[in-house]
């Protein structure tokens, strides 16, 4: 029997894996792909913790987990290493996203940035307002900016399940408004949500700041070698009041967002490694080693190519999307209905406010601040976009999931409040995001009609 005749059954399933593969990759480009995982997450949270496995679901987030070394040992619950820990992640993601846009994005040119910054501030006072109108005067009143933040994912997935029918300017528009949102969510939690401050917390994470200064004026470009310092700013932030994810927005807005060499520089060795490689015809051992430096080049140039920030943006985004976040949406999605008392004018008045201020203020306040924009001559819609369009991302910005909860998680410290402000994100977020795929079908069918 010939060798070939062994490989040929091999043949099938390698096509079966590649295609796999590949629509693996495509998948995980897909916008849409981090919303559905993350309200399969949702979903499931609020199935277990509400099944007769209820309560493995609080025992599993309240286990304890230490981390530390040597005589230092950190202990706290699983489900404080999600909501404090890894979040701080996805908050290091946020702030090298706002990083970009400021420099070289939406955020760099205030003519193009005006009137979704203008919106953002209305769909974040609107929602406030409405909140306070339905919890004024009771101890509820200290969750005003539940209800004021856009869930990107969420939101950009409902859009992308609305496919090309939508222009351009209307995605931009609302990535934009979801920014500057975010913007204001982590000023919110800085200023209203963080404890009294102790001196000797925020000593350390200046040290660690500094720290972060000195490695970036050496040149030191391996994103990992920034762990030490970055764990000292949040270790210090922690001890200070402020909250500790804090340190990932921090650690985000200081990352370059230009390579440390420059960019002809880079090609030149890019091209000079790349011709050496075709220069060098293997046949033997001592040949082989001739490849050892340009492909050593090779490498670093490609990293130095792009600038860290980009680089570790792409680096971190998946995990992020498709890891922490739906891990935060299963340890804090799962609200126990049947401890959520519903007689209970409190627990009522918190979650109709927070639904209402994500399904109405948020709409309002950013179709209107909008519109008297462009109606006073400050501001004028971007090329392309109606204002069903801009109708379109005021609906979608109610979807306030992720944030949201997170600020609920702050805001409330009776678990009964806190539920009842959970259980008002996930209501108003779904008829939001119900609402505005429906408006985003109607208004697709109207314009190609």
């Amino acid at each position: 029997m010939r060798l070939n005749d062994f490989s040929r059954p091999l043949t099938h399933p390698r096509r079966i894996a590649k295609q796999a593969f590949t629509a693996l990759e495509h998948f995980l480009h897909v916008e849409a792909a981090s919303g559905i995982i993350l309200l399969i997450a949702a979903a499931i949270a609020l199935i277990w913790a509400n099944s007769p496995f209820a309560g493995s679901y609080h025992e599993l987030l309240e286990s304890p987990l230490t981390l530390g070394a040597g005589g230092f040992l950190f202990s706290k619950s699983v489900h404080f290493w999600i909501n404090d820990g890894l979040m701080t992640v996805f908050f290091l993601v946020v702030g090298m996203e706002i990083r970009r846009e400021i420099h070289a994005g939406s955020l760099s040119d205030f003519r193009q940035a005006a009137l979704p910054l203008g919106a953002a501030m209305g769909g974040v006072a609107v929602p406030a307002l409405v909140y306070l109108a339905v919890n004024h005067g009771t101890d509820a009143a200290h969750g005003w900016a539940v209800p004021t933040a856009t869930d990107i994912a969420f939101a950009v997935g409902v859009l992308a399940l609305l496919g090309r029918s939508i222009p351009g300017n209307v995605r931009i528009f609302l990535l934009t408004l979801a920014i500057v949102d975010d913007i204001i969510a982590v000023l919110i939690i800085a200023v209203f949500y963080s404890a009294g401050l102790d001196p000797s917390g925020l000593a350390l994470a200046a040290a660690g700041i500094v720290a972060v200064v000195i490695m970036q004026r050496l040149d030191i470009n391996r994103a990992t070698a920034y762990t030490l310092p970055g764990a000292v700013i949040w270790m210090g932030l922690f001890i200070s009041g402020v909250h500790p994810t804090l340190a990932g927005v921090v650690l985000g807005l200081m990352t370059p967002v230009v390579s440390s060499r420059g960019h002809e520089r880079v090609l030149v060795e890019l091209s000079e490694a790349t011709r050496h490689v075709s220069e060098v015809d293997v046949q033997s051992a001592q040949e082989f080693d001739q490849l050892e430096k340009p492909m050593h080049t090779l490498r670093v140039a490609q990293r130095d190519l792009l600038p860290p920030v980009v680089r570790v943006q792409w680096a971190l985004h998946p995990w992020v999307a498709y890891g922490i976040m739906p891990l935060f949406a299963l340890a804090n999605a799962g609200v126990p209905l049947s401890g959520v008392d519903f007689a209970s004018h409190q627990t009522v008045w918190i979650m109709l406010g927070v639904a209402l201020a994500l399904i109405v203020g948020k709409p309002v306040g950013v179709f209107l601040t909008s519109w008297l924009l462009v109606r006073t001559g400050l501001c004028r819609l971007p090329t392309g976009m109606s204002w069903r369009g801009v109708s379109l991302v005021a609906l979608l910005a109610g979807i306030g999931f992720t944030m949201s909860i997170f600020i609920a998680t702050l805001a409330f410290s009776g678990q009964g409040a806190m539920d009842s402000a959970k259980l008002g994100v996930l209501l108003g977020s779904f008829v939001a995001g119900c609402t505005g795929l429906g408006w985003g079908l109607y208004a697709s069918r109207q314009r190609s009609s």
